[in-house]
């Protein structure tokens, strides 16, 4: 048995969008930029350290909206034409630094060598269906995939039974869908729970959630290892708790990591940098100035101006990820001993999760870290082994039955952020758009999309009418 466990769990999600209404659209861009940044190349490094004989175990939700994107043709083909129209560029600045700005050659090449392994993975190794590249790493052991809420539903603020339940079983249908098999766990969107909500957990076959801290540490009764054990509820379903020591080192503005000066500067973009005419050719129709990707620029300092921020040097950066992943781990040791201690002896397991989106698209240098955090903890280490919940479920450890409370991982852990003065007025309107979502679903009957059975609503939750 080892000293401790660590359970790094990725969140992938972006709200629906989709036009083709429309030859580009600027919210499609969410979508572009994520699958760049965050998608292929996490898929990458997962993929390569597998092969290499490092098992990157994680587990990850890839959301029901983001799964609909990601199998889309259109989008697909859309986001095509974009990574060409990006490499395009890039080369092009490759030349015009080579020649006019050698402080940024080194970031420019950068950029080309990165766009051009992208575009080779995506259109011959993953055969631009990123889906298939998540479902076949699963299938190979490396990563656990979990599920979302099906519209990323704020569980606690939807009024009715009909649509809370619909955003439990509506997401593992989708999930069955893309993944071929049962999900063993779900993210609840933004963490969000309350008590009741493990019964349509259960009742659709889900094994575990992801919780805030909050939720096990003011359960009932109180938690004999606090947040760094699972619990499960009266009914069954096992809970995991997120750890604030690691979610402080990551996600703090302060003493997080991704806020370094040797980092990329993600509010620099050559989309506002570069003379309107050059850039002409990359925008949108409207021609109206927006991020391209390309940043030449590093964080330099929190106070120093975006004026003065200093050029970005890839090769330091990268050697500051390897040394941020050697530190994470280092804590992490130090960790589990302090814990293993006070518990005497029952080994900790400290749960991470994070937002997919924040390794890659807002710390450029996130990829490199997660990809040198487990090559380190395969080769330099033995006292930390890395699960997926499920395999902490698989082990036979004893759980404790606690009923937890409610919370969110929001500012001071309930749910101020997503109802407050300022937001209050829409509730009103999606209560009513629950209700006619349930009536209107009763009253079609059962439907048959092509290619499908029929469905009735009773089965993903919605009433005794039709779903599909």
């Amino acid at each position: 048995m080892p000293l401790g466990y660590f359970s790094l769990i990725l969140h992938a999600h972006l709200p629906f969008v989709r036009h083709p209404e429309y030859p580009s659209f600027l919210e499609e861009d969410w979508l572009y930029e994520a699958i760049t940044e965050v998608y292929l190349p996490l898929i990458f490094i997962f993929q390569t350290l597998h092969e290499s004989g490092v098992k990157p175990r994680l587990a990850m939700n890839v959301s029901p909206p983001l799964c609909e994107m990601l199998a889309d043709e259109m989008l697909q083909t859309r986001y095509t034409r974009h990574l060409e129209n990006l490499l395009e560029l890039a080369q092009k600045e490759l030349h015009r630094t080579q020649s006019e700005s050698q402080d940024f050659y080194d970031v420019a090449k950068m950029y080309v060598d990165n766009l051009s392994a992208s575009l080779d993975l995506w259109n011959n190794r993953y055969k631009r269906n990123l889906i298939t590249a998540f479902r076949e790493l699963q299938d190979e052991g490396v990563i656990e995939i979990i599920t979302c809420c099906a519209t990323h539903g704020f569980m606690p603020l939807i009024s009715t039974q009909e649509a809370r339940r619909a955003q439990v079983q509506i997401a593992v249908a989708n999930y069955k869908k893309h993944f071929h098999r049962q999900p063993r766990g779900i993210w609840l969107a933004e963490c969000a729970y309350e008590p009741g909500v493990e019964d349509l957990l259960k009742d659709a076959g889900i094994e575990y959630f992801i919780s805030d801290t909050h939720a096990i540490l003011y359960g009932d009764p109180r938690p004999r290892y606090g947040v760094h054990a699972p619990v499960v509820t009266p009914n069954g379903t096992a809970v995991f708790a997120r750890d604030v020591e690691t979610s402080q080192q990551v996600w703090s503005a302060e003493i997080g990591y991704p806020g370094n000066d040797l980092y990329r500067e993600f509010y620099r973009d050559i989309g506002w940098d570069a003379p309107l005419d050059y850039i002409r050719p990359y925008l949108d129709d409207d021609a109206n100035r927006k991020h391209l990707g390309l940043k030449y620029h590093r964080i330099t300092g929190r106070d120093v101006p975006q004026n003065l921020k200093q050029p970005y040097i890839p090769s330091l950066a990268r050697d500051k990820a390897a040394e941020n992943a050697s530190h994470f781990i280092g804590e992490r040791i130090k960790q589990a001993h302090k814990l293993r201690e006070t518990f005497e002896g029952h080994p900790p397991l400290v749960v991470s999760p994070y937002d997919a989106e924040l390794y890659g698209h807002w710390w450029f240098e996130g990829p490199q870290f997660i990809d040198f955090f487990f090559k380190k903890i395969h080769f330099d280490q033995d006292e930390i082994q890395c699960i997926t919940p499920g395999d902490f479920l698989d082990s036979g450890l004893p759980i404790q039955v606690q009923q937890p409370t409610a919370s969110s991982w929001g500012e001071a852990g309930y749910y101020k952020v997503w109802i407050n003065e300022g937001n209050s007025w829409m509730y009103p309107h999606q209560h009513d758009a629950e209700r006619r979502m349930t009536e209107y679903a009763n009253i079609r009957g059962p439907v048959k999309s092509p290619g499908s059975k029929s469905r009735r609503g009773t089965e993903l939750g919605l009433g005794t009418g039709a779903w599909d």
